[in-house]
């Protein structure tokens, strides 16, 4: 090989390493900057999460939101939002205001011992009963529960005011009634498993329906509220109330002998 020729073979050489090194300088630069363009956007993103995140968490929860929601009142009811519920003959003189939580142990305790005596005086005509709602119990575990059977307890009033006491009754019952710490009434299909045991809504496709749309749920929220904003000095449940006096003093009624002198004495006052 000439010198020349030898000289040339080193030139181009040293061009296509050059031109390589320029190739490869090009790919390290396009390499650095994916790199930082997906750091930038895994931050934005992770930025724009923590935003959506805290606007979550500062946006009123759903039941929160039914507070101030446009009511729509059960039938069978009156008052302001539908929130008086009273049941009975009208010619029943005095009326038994009951306040009751659906979650409440001791509540369902007094509907299987003193439930049917107290279905009794309403038909015969002892007295009116009135249904005060409340949602408390839901607070102890952050649970819907209370709010949620409220609601459904309004669609079977809806229905009527039988329905209402027969299924108030069921889900009471010891089969029904879940544990205090067990918020299994935030299902609607173990509300409407329940309300199948009641005849009148059993099958029921307009009950049904209110239970899954949450018809009631602003009205079962107004309801709660005049638990919470009672003048009777009612602070739990069950708590008794005839002609603005609290029943026994205000002190737990468990049997249908302390009942029905409770009642009796109250009739008399």
């Amino acid at each position: 090989m000439s010198k020349r020729n030898s000289q040339a073979a080193k030139t181009a050489a040293r061009e296509r390493l050059r031109q390589e090194r320029e190739r490869q300088a090009k790919r390290d630069k396009a390499r650095r900057q994916a790199i930082v363009a997906g750091v930038v956007v895994v931050v934005l993103a992770a930025a724009g999460g923590i935003g959506y995140a805290v606007v979550q968490a500062n946006k009123p929860g759903y039941w929160e939101q039914m507070k101030s929601a446009k009511v729509v009142a059960p039938a069978n009811t009156t008052g302001t939002k539908g929130t008086t519920v009273v049941i009975g003959k009208a010619s029943a003189k005095k009326t038994l205001k009951m306040y009751e939580d659906p979650r409440c142990p001791v509540c369902a305790q007094f509907e299987q011992t003193v439930g049917s005596t107290l279905r009794k005086d309403i038909d015969d005509g002892k007295f009116k009963y009135q249904y005060v709602g409340a949602t408390f119990l839901d607070a102890h575990d952050n649970g819907v529960g209370s709010k949620n059977a409220l609601s459904a307890l309004g669609a079977a009033l809806n229905v009527s005011p039988e329905a209402f006491l027969d299924y108030k009754t069921a889900l009471y019952s010891t089969k029904w009634h879940p544990d205090e710490n067990d918020d299994k009434f935030k299902d609607d299909s173990y509300l409407i498993k329940v309300a199948d045991t009641v005849p009148a809504l059993k099958n029921n496709a307009k009950f049904q329906d209110a239970v899954k749309k949450g018809t009631y749920d602003a009205w079962a929220m107004a309801m709660s509220k005049t638990f919470d904003d009672n003048k009777d000095g009612v602070t739990g449940t069950p708590g008794f109330v005839m002609d603005g006096k609290q029943l026994n003093g205000g002190n737990m009624i468990s049997t249908v002998a302390d009942f029905n002198k409770a009642v009796d004495a109250a009739m008399k006052g």
